[in-house]
């Protein structure tokens, strides 16, 4: 009984240390690789799949953007009300012009 024992343990840990036992995760959602979104055409509903902006930020860019024309920088959003460094800082690799 003891031998059974042993030999069920042995071949356990060869199949849990096994080489060929890879496990993948699934990707993570925030390094995941997305087209980034044009902030001068996205509507609110694009707009809100970044981290950090709602429907009523989603809004006033579209607001800014409908009253200022299209943005030049990035850097533009932070004129818009609710957008500040760390949302910027948030979202700027997911966004583009």
């Amino acid at each position: 009984m003891k031998r059974f024992f042993f030999s069920l343990l042995i071949a356990l840990t060869a199949v849990v240390f096994s080489p060929f036992n890879v496990v993948t995760a699934a990707p993570d959602t925030e390094s995941s690789v997305v087209a980034p979104i044009n902030i001068n055409t996205a509507d609110v509903q694009e707009l809100t799949e970044l981290k950090g902006i709602g429907e009523s930020k989603a809004q006033a860019i579209i607001a800014w953007r409908d009253e200022n024309g299209p943005f030049e920088s990035v850097e533009q959003l932070l004129q818009v009300s609710g957008v500040g460094e760390a949302t910027l800082n948030t979202i700027r690799h997911q966004i583009s012009l």
